[in-house]
């Protein structure tokens, strides 16, 4: 049956239908992609649990503030001191400011001092002053910030002054514009990575333009399926979410493609008829790459079961495009390759009946020195790894702090704003701790808060229908480890007023609430998506000791990437804070990517093993995969390294973590580690399975040879 539908699918005429049903779907929906963005949800709430308390402090918070409202500072700086011409300039600021729409709620140092507000305005030393106001743009503020800050930045510009815009409206300015273009930009170095590696790897000025357009063809098509599901079925789409979809559908799709074309180029040599050759290709690697793809959208599936909405929001839209992704590859690009013919290899076209080079390349000579001592060799890289991940020891997955939100080196203005309010002594009005509370305990909530170190006098600032707000600005940076061990406390004291039911909202309970959740996701959602990927290599392998083999040494490379990667971020990126979802990110990727391989290489040491026996089949199976798993590791870690050239931290830490793991498990664990195993064990790890426990026994003829090429005439 199976065999039937492969030699089908690249006939000499349901090619060209393959092809027409391909093109008539894209045209459908590639053009929806462009307005993926439109339907983005990256405000805070969307992030976070619905069992937050700071989620729920949001939806109080709804009675007294719009969650559109935006209060931003401008920061005005003279080493020499300010002098009266400056400040009396600050001031003929304000009006000029208030004018910009959607502006409101200015606050000049005159005017704090007129209103009573008991934070400082202008700092002790008489260095720095600053000027609150409050932006509403609707939904349209997200990508309005950066033109606001602009406007803002030449209204404020005085003469030997240095003025920057913070708080909260100019960390969001900051973020949009580095996330503005970014999309483009990422797909293009992306794109050129891979080509590069392509060509090296098919050393043809023309087969690689067949596995890029396929790739560019599926990522168009599903990120259009994602904009009707975000837009008609409430799927949520954030920013994050986007930029790992880029580079997760070209290097798998291109990972699925150089299986296909290595296999297709093999039975080319074993058969005079293209389409032939395809249909025994697609049959031999389409399981593979089904239980590749599989592995990937169920790994990205399981963090559904994450209380993080940014983390469970993550899987099913990724989970889709990589769907979308194996459709495509299994479909538009075997037509169009047995369309092209075999020229498309050129220069070096494989000939039917010409040797197959893999039997005595760089992997066949690394089998073959692993055979005499395969129990020494994976001990050793076992031990090796094992050292390796004790790096993973400098990791501080308790946040990223402002100040190290992007990259080394990267000039970025709210951050330098905000340091130099904290530096002499002037505090963050945009971010203060908000607490909500019944109105006949508001009092009661207040003195609670007394005297609690790192924050300021807490005051009632708005009543509405027995509710009160009250506010106590922080007097460091909102997420500085002071600011968050005060609200941790603010929220012990409040709690503890009967009655007031007190909820404590905030960009730092935010921080915390994450933080929280993203632990809860570690402990449920890996132990989850491992039993899924082992359900799935169970199926695939028919046998239980392998899978366990596998997820094991999948595991151990986890760990060492992690290793490696606490030893770069903290002495090579000057960055050794990171995400709290981080680890289970990168445990996602790498063990839903990092199985691939390893399911590329039993595979088809599963089906040599039917003719040769494990050990046999296993240096067989490595030396015909070997250079085309290697090229798929490569491409993959260089899209994820592509993440690296971004200007954010968390992307720079995400790419690099995943671009060692998937080389580790390309390099060390699947040709070093995993091989050496096989050939310790030998038919042990086929294991309940029947599989070698007899002599092979090769059937004179090949039924399925037969079926194949009947299929392939159609």
């Amino acid at each position: 049956m199976h065999i039937q539908i492969a030699g089908k699918l690249t006939g000499r005429i349901t090619k060209w239908i393959v092809l027409a049903a391909v093109i008539v779907v894209t045209m459908l929906l590639a053009p929806l992609a462009g307005k993926l963005t439109s339907v983005q949800n990256n405000e805070a709430e969307s992030w976070l649990p619905e069992s937050a308390e700071s989620t729920q402090a949001i939806k109080e918070l709804e009675a007294f503030q719009d969650p559109n409202d935006l209060v931003t500072t401008i920061v005005y700086y003279k080493e020499s001191g300010l002098t009266e011409e400056d400040l009396a300039e600050i001031e003929s600021h304000g009006p000029e400011i208030a004018e910009i729409e959607g502006v409101s709620n200015v606050i000049t140092p005159q005017t704090a001092e007129e209103q009573g507000i008991p934070a400082p305005y202008v700092s002790e030393d008489g260095q720095v002053a600053k000027l609150d106001f409050t932006i509403n743009r609707g939904d349209e503020l997200w990508e309005d910030m950066p033109g606001v800050r602009d406007d803002v930045s030449e209204l404020a510009s005085i003469d030997g002054v240095e003025v920057y815009v913070a708080g909260a409206g100019g960390t969001t300015a900051d973020q949009a514009a580095a996330f503005a273009g970014m999309d483009g930009r990422l797909l293009l170095i992306t794109l050129c990575a891979v080509i590069l590696i392509l060509l090296v790897s098919y050393r043809s000025p023309v087969l690689w333009a067949l596995p890029i357009f396929c790739a560019v063809v599926s990522l168009g098509i599903a990120m259009g399926l994602l904009y009707l599901l975000a837009k008609y079925a409430d799927m949520t789409i954030n920013g994050q979410t986007q930029f790992i979809m880029t580079v997760l559908v070209i290097g798998a799709g291109t990972d699925y493609a150089l299986l296909l074309v290595a296999r297709y180029r093999e039975e080319l040599r074993r058969h005079e008829d293209r389409h032939e050759a395809m249909a025994f290709a697609l049959h031999r690697a389409a399981p593979a790459i089904f239980a590749s793809a599989s592995t990937v959208v169920v790994g990205l599936l399981c963090l559904m079961f994450a209380e993080l909405n940014s983390t469970a929001g993550l899987g099913p839209a990724n989970a889709v495009a990589v769907a979308v992704t194996f459709v495509v590859m299994v479909t538009l690009l075997p037509a169009l390759l047995v369309i092209c013919g075999r020229w498309v290899f050129w220069p070096f076209i494989p000939r039917f009946g010409s040797d197959e080079p893999t039997e005595s390349g760089f992997w066949a000579r690394t089998g073959n020195r692993i055979a005499p001592r395969p129990r020494v060799v994976w001990i050793f890289t076992t031990i090796a790894l094992l050292i390796v991940a004790l790096g993973a020891l400098r990791l501080d997955t308790s946040g990223i702090p402002n100040d190290e939100t992007y990259v080394a080196g990267q000039e970025v203005e709210s951050v330098d704003g905000n340091a130099i309010l904290v530096e002499h002594g002037l505090v963050d009005a945009s971010s203060p701790v908000q607490v909500v509370a019944n109105t006949d305990q508001a009092e009661a909530v207040v003195e609670s808060m007394a005297g609690i170190e790192g924050i300021q006098e807490p005051a009632i600032v708005a009543e509405e229908d027995g509710t009160s707000l009250i506010l106590a600005n922080l007097t460091a940076d909102p997420l500085d480890q002071a600011s968050i061990e005060a609200v941790h406390e603010v929220r012990d004291a409040v709690h503890s007023v009967e009655g007031a039911d007190a909820l404590v909202g905030g960009w730092t309970a935010v921080t915390i609430d994450v933080e929280e959740a993203s632990a809860r996701d570690n402990k449920v959602v890996i132990p989850i998506m491992l039993l899924a990927v082992m359900l799935i290599l169970m199926g695939l392998l028919r046998a239980l000791a392998s899978p366990l083999i596998l997820i094991g040494t999948v595991i151990l490379s986890f760990a060492a990437a992690l290793g490696i990667s606490g030893v770069v971020f903290d002495l090579v990126f000057d960055r050794p804070n990171t995400d709290p979802g981080f680890p289970l990110y990168a445990f996602v990727f790498l063990v839903a990517l990092g199985i691939d391989y390893n399911i590329f290489l039993m595979t088809r040491v599963r089906e040599e093993t039917v003719g040769n026996g494990t050990r046999r089949g296993s240096l067989i199976a490595l030396a015909s995969t070997g250079g085309v798993i290697t090229a798929a590791g490569i491409v993959l870690a260089a899209t994820f390294g592509a993440l690296a050239t971004m200007p954010l931290t968390f992307a720079l830490q995400i790419g690099t973590t995943i671009a060692l793991g998937v080389l580790l498990d390309t390099m060390i664990v699947r040709s070093v580690l995993v091989t050496a195993i096989n050939l310790d064990l030998g038919g042990k790890i086929w294991w309940p399975s029947a599989l070698d426990r007899k002599p092979p026994v090769v059937p004179p003829k090949d039924p399925e040879r037969e079926q194949v090429s009947e299929a392939a005439s159609v």
